[in-house]
């Protein structure tokens, strides 16, 4: 039975083999310059300080008087890294920089008293010394005689890129920030997000490319997702030097045909501010988006990763990237037919997905046309076909090898024909004489010896054949006692 298994797996291996190499091999390399593995994990961070103020009017009749202000101070873009929504952004998006109970205060005083306040962040001085004195103590700190009472909260907002949009996106709070409005910052959802797999993350690089010149994709949101805004990618070049740093890697145009720094430094004050840098090489992500004015930079992954473990955060794919970069895989090899079903099902885990919407839509539009690879493969099939020889030979390896396998098992269990045993004296055709020696069978002790009596041999038409008078067997003629019952053999 070993020897059958051992000879079937030979011959199953043999016959595996060549019908791998008879098959073509479709080798395959990330395409280059994949921006769409992070665009659908990019979304747009909106904050706001929220400022509820009491005043206490003394000066005249004694008065509360209470308001409330929204006061914006961060938007832009931020990368979700996690399944559950976690999002990496920069701090000037998730902490104000400014003392909101100082515009407040302003505000309040502005509104109540009649007088000419600017509403700002600056600490003024009023001419009317007693409204003066007044003002002063409603500024932060607070004290014993304070004449204002300021709570202030922060609400961050994050608009995932979706369709149709999502009017109201979903709270997130910061976690972990930076020193330095530039600096990364760890922002997580106040609620778990809803679904069961969770939202489209990027993936993050292990660095960042050193070489100067190396080419970039910068991909954000210029505002809130919707039918009139979607996600921007922009083409940049990393200038000299290694990691990003606190201070920042600088863009340039190798050609110097563009003023690269000052393009993103534009886009990131329209709201490209803390967009991922995705690498050319792989699509990951290698950095974030950082400057503005007329001086664009990159922070690099190195300080992405370290707040994400300070703040004990482990950036990890899910099930809809998994889905989606195998549907996207077969999309840039033009393989559009093998495509389209995957991206109805990344549609299937996550229904707003708008690349994968949009992927799909294509996909379908060139299914089976003349530049579906699939479609030209199964073309030209007939004329370069694979050769039907070593599935032949395979097969034949295969028959031979079973069936000398059940032939050795069939041997090896073959029963050896079993000796006939004498049987008694009946009707029929005389049996064949044997020269077999006589067998003797003693009798136990414990049985008395039967006492021998006179026996008569009964002959057949053959008087050389001679039987048992006592128990009727065949008598061989050189037999003394009868084989079967012992008794001698007298005649």
């Amino acid at each position: 039975m070993a020897r059958l298994t051992r000879l079937t797996a030979l011959a199953g291996g043999v016959a595996a083999a060549l019908a791998l190499l008879a098959m073509p091999v479709a080798a395959h390399e990330h395409p280059s310059g994949i921006t769409d593995l992070v665009t659908p994990a990019v979304v747009r961070v909106e904050a706001v300080s929220h400022v509820e103020i009491t005043l206490l009017d003394h000066l005249g009749e004694l008065k509360h008087v209470e308001r409330s202000y929204d006061i914006p101070f961060g938007s832009g873009t931020g990368t979700v890294v996690n399944p559950d929504g976690t999002i990496v952004a920069l701090r000037r998006l998730a902490v104000n920089p400014n003392d909101v109970a100082v515009y407040a205060a302003n505000k309040i005083f502005a509104e109540h008293f009649k007088v000419k306040i600017p509403a700002d962040y600056e600490k003024h001085e009023l001419s009317d010394k007693q409204l003066d004195r007044h003002l002063k103590k409603c500024y932060p700190p607070k004290s014993d005689t304070a004449t204002c009472i300021v709570s202030v909260t922060t609400d961050i907002t994050a608009f995932p890129n979706v369709s149709p949009a999502s009017p109201d996106g979903f709270k997130v709070k910061c976690i972990k920030a930076g020193p330095t409005p530039d600096s990364p910052a760890v922002l997580v959802p106040l609620t778990p997000v809803s679904g069961s797999v969770g939202m489209p993350t990027a993936p993050l690089a292990d660095k960042v490319p050193d070489q100067e010149g190396a080419p970039v994709g910068i991909a954000g949101l210029l505002g809130r997702p919707g039918p009139n805004v979607q996600h921007t990618v922009e083409i940049a070049h990393l200038s000299k030097g290694g990691g990003a740093g606190e201070t920042g890697r600088p863009f340039a145009d190798p050609q110097k045909k563009v003023d690269e720094p000052a393009k993103l430094g534009g886009l990131a004050d329209k709201g490209l501010v803390g967009a991922p840098v995705i690498g050319d090489k792989e699509g990951h992500v290698i950095g974030l988006l950082v400057g503005g004015g007329k001086e664009g930079k990159m922070i690099g992954v190195r300080e992405i990763t370290g707040i994400l473990s300070q703040a004990k955060v482990v950036p990890r794919r899910g099930v809809i990237d998994t889905a989606f970069e195998a549907a996207l895989t077969r999309y840039h090899t033009k393989y559009y037919t093998e495509a389209a079903p995957g991206f109805q099902r990344v549609l299937e885990l996550y229904p707003g997905n708008v690349v994968a919407a949009a992927l799909l839509k294509t996909s379908l539009a060139k299914r089976g046309g003349p530049e579906d690879q699939g479609t030209k493969q199964a073309a030209t099939a007939p004329a370069a076909s694979t050769p039907l020889w070593p599935f032949i030979v395979a097969a034949a390896i295969l028959f031979i090898a079973a069936g000398g396998g059940a032939y050795l098992l069939w041997r090896r269990r073959t029963p050896e024909k079993p000796r006939e045993l004498p049987q008694p004296l009946a009707a029929g055709p005389p049996l064949d004489d044997g020269a077999n020696q006589t067998v003797v069978v003693r009798r136990s002790q414990s049985f008395p010896v039967v006492p021998q009596q006179q026996q008569q041999v009964m002959t057949a038409q053959d008087p050389a054949i001679k039987y048992c008078t006592s128990c009727g067997m065949r008598l061989g003629p050189a037999h003394r006692f009868c084989g079967y019952c012992g008794h001698p053999n007298e005649t």
